[in-house]
């Protein structure tokens, strides 16, 4: 399982990529293992302002349907859309080619909020 140490991550399986003052998410590598291969994700609305918890989208595979949580506050900037047609793609690149959104924080504080890579695998091991 691969969890890099370059990016923070939420208890409920995003990892999150801070990019010039935006923040770049999607759901980790932990995640989509647990999943299985994913046959649908529903995008967040690009423009759309969040808060930190809010749903955002889902993503469903042959086993289960699971929601997606803004992992800070802001407004959506960017989707990936190459996700609509080919959600797999988060089973085979989770980290790179595989990012859901992007988000332009309006909370700053919040992101001090997010685990570190060592913290999350801690999260990972109390649930197993």
């Amino acid at each position: 399982m691969n969890i890099p140490k370059d990016l923070l991550y939420t208890p409920e399986h995003l990892w999150v990529k801070e990019e010039n003052g935006a923040y770049r998410c999607g759901i980790t590598d932990f995640a989509q293992e647990e999943l299985g291969d994913l046959v649908y994700v529903e995008l967040p609305k690009p423009n759309l302002t969040v808060k930190k918890g809010d749903k955002i989208g889902d993503v469903e595979s042959i086993k289960t349907v699971s929601n997606l949580y803004s992992p800070i506050s802001g407004v959506i900037t960017e989707v990936n859309s190459l996700l609509e047609n080919k959600p797999e793609v988060i089973n085979q690149s989770p980290y790179e080619k595989g990012w859901i959104c992007v988000i332009q924080s309006t909370q700053p504080e919040e992101v001090g909020q997010l685990l570190s890579s060592d913290d999350y695998n801690k999260v990972i091991q109390e649930n197993k």
